[in-house]
């Protein structure tokens, strides 16, 4: 099979190796010119054969916007479009009535994998018509594991960035768990060797996962993680999943708290915590530390 793809960075150059692997053509373009393979999203639509399928791989919110425009002034009836980014699940539904209204499918893909991916495969949460997941399957096939789990067609457009989007809210969660007691663990003196008890619980254990094995890995590189500042970004995703929870009334605490910690942990002196040692000063004559100069 065919296919264009667009964006071609840490995931999306990936992903461009793992299809041609699987036997297909792919067609990739980048801003960078030193990755790309051609030199503008005109020249990747003309070298593609009709129908057209064109993969993007761009940033969520305006850059994917921009990219859709002018595919859709660039494709033809028949040809489609999948957003492969984080988009959320509400631009979906704008983008595929946008490209239907000139005849161009669409279909959404969450995509899980990090940059694992090329040698362990993509997790794929598909939305969209029938029609326009079933000619892609060949694609999908490509970049799943190897076994049968790994895809799945989540439902109508839309549903695959929602599905990756509470896959990410789970994530946050699980991290923030793992990061919790590993901190515990850490502040214990008779504990003595922190790293050993995370790999100890590789094996056997109902905590085991892949983010542990990444967590002992990233101990065995730096034991106390030294060399790291306490501060963590969200993608955005966190943020959508604990809004739809609030949409639909879904009482989500475990990813909720996640999500506050990161926002916690970008402040260097919380100005929450001066409050809380404000007022216990007030009622109890506690002890309170001065701000530095």
């Amino acid at each position: 099979m065919q296919l264009g793809l667009i964006g071609l960075g840490k995931m999306g150059g990936n992903m461009r190796e793992r299809i041609r692997r699987a036997g297909h053509t792919v067609i990739g373009y980048d801003r960078n010119p030193d990755v790309s393979d051609v030199a503008s999203l005109a020249e990747l639509v003309d070298k593609l054969e009709a129908p057209r399928t064109v993969w993007v791989m761009v940033p969520a919110g305006a850059a994917t916007q921009s990219v859709i425009d002018e595919l859709g002034g660039l494709l033809q009836s028949g040809d489609t479009v999948v957003d492969g980014g984080n988009s959320r699940w509400t631009d979906d539904e704008k983008h595929a009535a946008e490209l239907g209204a000139r005849g161009i499918g669409f279909v959404d893909a969450g995509v899980s994998g990090g940059v694992w991916g090329l040698k362990n495969g993509y997790a794929l949460m598909v939305g969209g018509e029938k029609e326009h997941v079933d000619r892609l399957q060949p694609i999908f096939d490509a970049l799943k594991p190897e076994g049968p789990y790994g895809y799945v067609h989540a439902g109508k457009v839309g549903a695959g960035h929602f599905s990756k989007m509470v896959h990410n809210g789970i994530e946050y969660a699980m991290m923030q768990a793992y990061a919790e007691g590993w901190e515990l663990l850490e502040k214990i003196g008779s504990v003595e060797n922190v790293r050993e008890v995370f790999r100890s619980w590789q094996e056997g254990t109902v905590i085991r996962s892949w983010l542990l094995d990444l967590a002992v890995s990233a101990l065995d590189e730096d034991e106390h993680l030294d060399r790291l500042r306490g501060y963590a970004e969200d993608s955005g995703e966190g943020r959508w999943t604990v809004e739809a929870a609030i949409d639909n009334a879904v009482p989500l605490p475990a990813i909720t708290a996640s999500l506050f910690a990161r926002f916690a942990s970008r402040q260097e002196d919380s100005p929450q915590m001066k409050m809380v040692a404000a007022l216990r000063n007030q009622f109890g004559g506690h002890a309170v530390e001065s701000a530095k100069e």
